[in-house]
Order: C-alpha cells, then sequence, then structure tokens
C-alpha cells in the first residue's frame, strides 16, 4: 500500500463516520393530530408542530458520547472528505513517465518536462493530507513506494528474420534504370 492508498482508506474512514453519525441521528417526527410525518435530523431539543418539547433520547436516538455533534460539524466533515477526494484526484501517478513513479499534480519543470516530485510518497500535498489523517513516522516508513507503470508489450508483434542473405550485397544487381549518371558497380 503506497501513500496514495492509505490517505484515501482514512477518507473512506472518515466519511462513513460522519455519513454513520448523520444517519443515527435522522429521525421521523409523528405529529399526534394527524397530520403529515416530518424527517429531520435531530440537534438538541426540537419543538414539533404541537408545542411539544422533544429532546434526542425521546426521539429514540441515543446521542454518541453523550452530546450530538452540531450537524454543521458533521457535514463540514464531508466537505473536507470531499476536499481530500479532489487532491488525490489531481495527485497521482503520472502516465507520461514511464521511468519513474512521478506525481502528476506537482508540475513539471526544464525544456523535457521532467516531474517536480520524483515519487508519489514525496509529494509535499500527499504529505500534509497524510499529517492531517494522522500518519506517524512509522506507518510512512512501511509504506510501499509506488514502482513506475510497466511500459506497453509490443502487442504480440516481434521480427522474425527467416532468411539471412548468404552472399554480400553488390551493387552489380542494381537494374540500369536505376544506375545514375556516375554509376560505378
Amino acid at each position: 500500500m503506497d501513500l496514495h492508498t492509505w490517505i484515501t482508506q482514512q477518507v473512506d474512514g472518515v466519511e462513513s463516520s460522519a455519513r454513520a453519525e448523520l444517519e443515527h441521528r435522522r429521525v421521523v417526527f409523528q405529529p399526534h393530530n394527524g397530520g403529515p410525518a416530518i424527517t429531520g435530523v435531530v440537534t438538541g431539543t426540537t419543538q414539533c408542530a404541537d408545542g411539544i418539547q422533544l429532546d434526542v433520547a425521546q426521539c429514540g436516538v441515543e446521542p454518541r458520547d453523550g452530546v450530538p455533534a452540531p450537524v454543521e460539524s458533521v457535514t463540514a466533515v464531508l466537505r473536507r472528505c470531499e476536499a481530500d477526494r479532489r487532491i488525490l484526484a489531481r495527485h497521482r501517478l503520472d502516465p507520461n513517465f514511464a521511468y519513474e513513479a512521478a506525481c502528476y499534480g506537482c508540475g513539471t519543470y526544464g525544456d523535457l518536462d521532467l516531474s517536480n516530485v520524483d515519487n508519489l510518497n514525496d509529494c509535499p500535498e500527499l504529505l500534509d493530507l497524510a499529517h492531517a489523517h494522522g500518519i506517524t513516522p512509522d506507518v510512512l516508513a512501511g509504506l510501499d513506494r509506488p514502482q513506475p507503470p510497466e511500459p506497453e508489450v509490443n502487442a504480440g508483434y516481434t521480427m522474425r528474420v527467416t532468411h539471412w542473405p548468404t552472399s554480400a550485397i553488390t551493387t552489380r544487381d542494381v537494374p540500369e534504370a536505376l544506375r545514375g549518371p556516375r554509376w560505378k558497380p
């Protein structure tokens, strides 16, 4: 597993936790007067249409760790996960470099358009993302270094020499029509 894969797994875990938190707090309010059901997210104390105060426990949703996080903070976590995925999409293996596992998102330099980062695990953007997700030096040292993509195979075409010349090639075998005015045999 390389650094890109490790960050992707961390983002997946954070996103699934945030979505579970939102789903855990989603409830359906059934008013006593027979009106339409209201689906919402419990953020603490909620007042129904008929004036009854409902807290989180009465709505059938148990808060995690005693206090539910505000919905705004959970949606901020989901937005951050989306931003992380966009950065991961930009900083990936460069398909144009067959001899090194260069980062596509870090740009190039020089006349030959050489990559600024020779290996994806050295990408400063990915290292910053990994730091935000709590990577340790031991985990970073244990990650695989990405390898350059395998060069494309020649699609099965091979050159086979079926006839080797048995005699030396000479100029006297050239037809008269192809000989120029200064022809020397």
